[in-house]
C-alpha cells in the first residue's frame, strides 16, 4: 500500500456554524503543511453534536515531524475548544492498508 494515513479529530458542538468557522480558519493555517495532502470536515447524520475532521497525510513520518513542530498547536487552536472527550482519546491515526 501507499504508506499513507488518515488522522481523525473528534468534536462536538451544538452548533454546526461555530465548527464549521473554526474548520475553515484551521484549513486555512495548513494550508501547504509538507505531506498533508487535504483534509474534509464531517458532520455526523445521527448526532447533530457530532463531528469529524479527517485528514489525509502522505505517510506517518509526514504528520509526526508536523504534530512536534512548533506551529501544530497554534494552528489547531480554533477547533480545540470543540474536542469531543467522551470517547476517551479525541483523535485516532489510522495507516492505510487496503483501498479500491
Amino acid at each position: 500500500m501507499t504508506g499513507e494515513v488518515r488522522v481523525l479529530v473528534y468534536h462536538t458542538a451544538r452548533g454546526a456554524e461555530a465548527v464549521e468557522s473554526a474548520y475553515h480558519e484551521v484549513s486555512r493555517q495548513l494550508a501547504g503543511v509538507p505531506g498533508m495532502l487535504g483534509n474534509e470536515l464531517l458532520h455526523d447524520v445521527h448526532d447533530t453534536e457530532g463531528f469529524v475532521v479527517v485528514s489525509k497525510w502522505q505517510d506517518l513520518a509526514a504528520f509526526e515531524r508536523w504534530e512536534r513542530g512548533e506551529g501544530h498547536r497554534d494552528s489547531t487552536a480554533a477547533l480545540r475548544p470543540y474536542r469531543d472527550h467522551r470517547r476517551g482519546r479525541p483523535f485516532a491515526v489510522y495507516r492505510v492498508t487496503a483501498a479500491y
